[in-house]
């Protein structure tokens, strides 16, 4: 699946831009225009990249990296007119990865985008676990305790969506986009499926149960 990129600027000029440009470079992109959006967006829609402004209106960007990095590991590359070393500073300790002034040059972002990207693959083939759950995703091997894991492809790919997003309520809409990249629709009962086979092979030996149902919100992975 292509990564996905999350702008946040309320210049549409520069928003439009960053849009086409990213597009045509073969990454699927959302647009937000103020902090708060870009942050709700952030938080549901779970992109690979965010590129942020600090200049918003309403929540300044400085407070969505920060909101959002109590929330989330994803990479930011922000973007600013302010060029002074205090205000790269404040951006960086407030969790941002990259900064960039503008007016930048659209290869530029390009390069910092690819790299960010490129550390935060590194960084996601490191193994995972939660409580006596582990998954590699190197191997694609996973274990319960010292029982072995006999999963499908897509199995694997859904307990691997749950265990790099530990104890957060992830909603249909983005399990259906990140593991099968389309809608199935409101009356799929897929992910229910999908959800029933994990659980049985998680809880095959009477261990406790580790995918826990949100009512009205979605699935979170967590121990009860």
């Amino acid at each position: 699946m292509n990564e996905r990129i999350l702008v946040v600027d309320d210049e549409k000029k520069i928003a439009d831009f960053l849009q086409r440009g990213l597009a045509y470079e073969g990454y699927g992109v959302r647009v937000a225009h103020d902090g708060e959006s870009g942050l709700a967006a952030a938080l549901e829609w779970r992109p690979d990249l965010v590129i942020l402004d600090i200049m918003l209106p309403g929540m300044d960007g400085l407070q969505v990296c920060r909101r959002l990095r109590q929330e989330s590991d994803v990479p930011i590359l922000m973007l600013t007119a302010r060029d002074s070393v205090s205000d790269r500073v404040t951006g960086l300790d407030m969790g941002a990865d990259d900064y960039l002034v503008k007016p930048f040059a659209l290869e530029e972002l390009l390069a910092r985008v690819r790299a960010l990207l490129r550390r935060k693959g590194a960084e996601d083939d490191h193994p995972l676990q939660l409580a006596d759950l582990a998954l590699d995703p190197r191997t694609r091997q996973s274990r319960r305790g010292s029982r072995a894991l006999d999963l499908t492809s897509k199995e694997f790919d859904l307990l691997e969506l749950f265990m790099r997003h530990p104890r957060q309520v992830l909603t249909r809409e983005v399990i259906y986009e990140r593991i099968w990249g389309y809608d199935f629709g409101g009356e799929s009962n897929i992910i229910e499926v999908y959800i029933r086979y994990l659980r049985a092979k998680l809880e095959a030996a009477g261990e406790p149960r580790l995918i826990q149902t949100v009512r009205g919100a979605g699935y979170a992975l967590r121990e009860e």
